[in-house]
């Protein structure tokens, strides 16, 4: 299978597992990259419209799902997960947002010292091949591609006027000095396509760098308080592959809590009702789960939106743009503006993200998505910071059980609050100047929606995860028993294994988490390779 033993193993290819094996493999060593899912190569991973057909699609995306959640009416929401080289940059809605610096300087103060903003910077500004060009904030020459929006709609220009006039800052730059207030949306994009970290790392991949798609790892080995190696699957086929020098699990914030405990890394007492020996008592592996909540507000407008370039000779027009300029309708992201901002006073970084999109999808009476056949719009409406905690636990000792997610999206009070003040300052702006006069109608939650209790039970049936799961084997302090790991991604206990993805996170950053699982696996190869030297 391979022509010599690995000095590392890196587990699954995703966002920042592509990262960590790339920057692995750059620093002179031998690398082994194991992703259970497929190659990336496929047109509807380049093309970035066709994003619809990945999501919940099981070629695509481990299509979780999760344990009915009592807060949002008993719904058990599916948890996708990317299930290909690029993980969930290779599926995702591409909007290239690093957070805020107050997220960052909160890690260092929770105990994952070394990953305060002032320390992370130089990683993002590495990844990252930013149109805008590059500063003491942004980065040039990098493998992801940032960015701008390609698909043009004058309505979005509107709804950033409306924002400023509704009282908030315009940002030269969100990702930039200034991480409060609104800006057009920059995307992880290189002319109009996706800019996934398979296909942005593997451009000029290392001679060091092995990959084995389709390999499905069942455990890690332990031997003596060391990582050794791991046990795979693939095409039938179980073999133990051994590592010179250690692991490094990038597998994501659903999938690496799960592989530990299998591997006997857990919660003794979960470990031991599963039938599993256990080697370290972990009792954070799987806790501190946390999801940004959202909610839609649609309005209907009169002006052209992407809804409108989506049928007909319009949407053969937009076919043509694609393909000729790459531009237009078929290059869009999940969104072409948005605004970070504060519901109230008091805060010490916004706590509401506001996505803005030029066009709106309805809800078929089979549960999928539908582009919407008026012209419309609509705001995304997220709690930053949410109270809220889950867990990840497992079903069975079985390798290829599901593992069991349990979180209540609206389990605070708080966090329901919070997002009714988010839609008033959403349905705020459109009643803005450079706005109001194009909308016609309020299609959810609709103009009876008026009071604080109406709003209150919307936001209950309607909340939604963004998919953004992140914490549940997080960096900590030395001598901090929730921390599975220590601030250099070490597992406790453990040698020659360390973690590296969302999972990692102590506590949810602002705005959608897929540029900071790359840093994550930029910064932390940087750590093993210091570790290992």
């Amino acid at each position: 299978m391979l022509a010599q033993e690995p000095d590392l193993i890196v587990i699954g290819g995703g966002s920042a597992g592509m990262a960590m094996a790339t920057r692995l493999a750059q620093g002179g060593k031998r690398v082994l990259l194991l992703e259970a899912g497929r190659s990336h190569r496929d047109i509807r991973s380049y093309v970035p419209a066709l994003m619809a057909g990945m999501v919940h699609t099981p070629q695509f995306d481990w299509m979780y799902r999760a344990e009915p959640d009592p807060s949002v009416g008993g719904r058990g929401d599916v948890w996708p997960a990317g299930k290909r080289l690029g993980g969930g940059s290779a599926i995702n809605g591409m909007m290239f947002i690093r957070g805020h610096a107050y997220d960052y300087d909160r890690w260092a103060s929770l105990g994952a010292t070394g990953w305060d903003y002032a320390s992370v910077l130089p990683y993002f500004r590495r990844l990252e091949d930013n149109e805008r060009g590059s500063d003491e904030w942004r980065g040039a020459g990098g493998p992801i591609a940032v960015s701008e929006v390609r698909s043009k709609y004058g309505v979005t220009a509107d709804w950033i006027a409306a924002v400023t006039q509704a009282g908030f800052p315009r940002s030269p730059d969100l990702n930039g000095k200034q991480n409060e207030g609104v800006d057009y949306i920059q995307l992880s994009q290189r002319n109009g396509l996706r800019s996934s970290t398979a296909a942005a790392y593997l451009k000029d991949r290392p001679l060091g760098l092995d990959i084995l798609t389709e390999a499905q790892v069942l455990k890690i080995e332990l031997a003596k308080g060391r990582a050794t190696g791991v046990t795979i699957r693939r095409g039938g086929e179980v073999r133990t592959l051994a590592t010179r020098e250690g692991v490094v699990l990038c597998a994501g914030a659903l999938n690496s809590p799960r592989l530990l405990m299998l591997s006997g890394i857990g919660p003794a007492e979960h470990l031991r009702e599963h039938g599993i020996t256990v080697a370290v008592d972990a009792p954070g592996v799987g806790q501190n789960l946390q999801e940004h909540p959202g909610v839609h507000l649609v309005n209907e407008v009169a002006a052209h939106t992407l809804n409108d370039d989506s049928r007909g000779f319009a949407g053969f027009k937009s076919l043509l743009a694609f393909l000729f300029g790459r531009r237009g309708a078929l290059t869009t992201g999940i969104g072409h503006a948005q605004a970070f901002v504060r519901s109230r006073e008091g805060l010490p970084a916004p706590n509401i993200q506001l996505a803005f999109s030029a066009f709106a999808f309805d809800v078929t009476p089979t549960g999928n998505l539908a582009l919407r056949e008026n012209s419309s719009v609509s705001t995304f409406v997220a709690l930053m910071r949410p109270e809220a905690r889950g867990t990840i636990t497992l079903r069975s000792d079985d390798p290829d059980a599901a593992p069991v997610i349990r979180h209540q999206l609206l389990g605070v009070e708080e966090d329901a609050v919070q997002l009714v003040e988010g839609l008033q300052i959403a349905r705020r702006i459109m009643r803005q100047d450079a706005i109001a006069p194009l909308v016609t109608r309020e299609v959810r939650p609709g103009a009876d929606c008026s009071s604080p209790e109406a709003l209150r039970a919307y936001v209950g049936a309607a909340t939604i995860p963004m998919y953004h799961p992140v914490g549940t084997v997080k960096m900590g302090a030395a001598d901090d028993s929730t921390a599975p790991l220590t601030a250099d991604c070490r597992v406790k206990g453990v040698e020659g294994l360390w973690v590296a993805d969302a999972s990692v996170m102590p506590t949810i950053p602002q705005g959608n988490t897929n540029a900071t699982s790359i840093m994550i696996g930029e910064r932390a190869s940087a750590l093993v390779l210091e570790a290992l030297r």
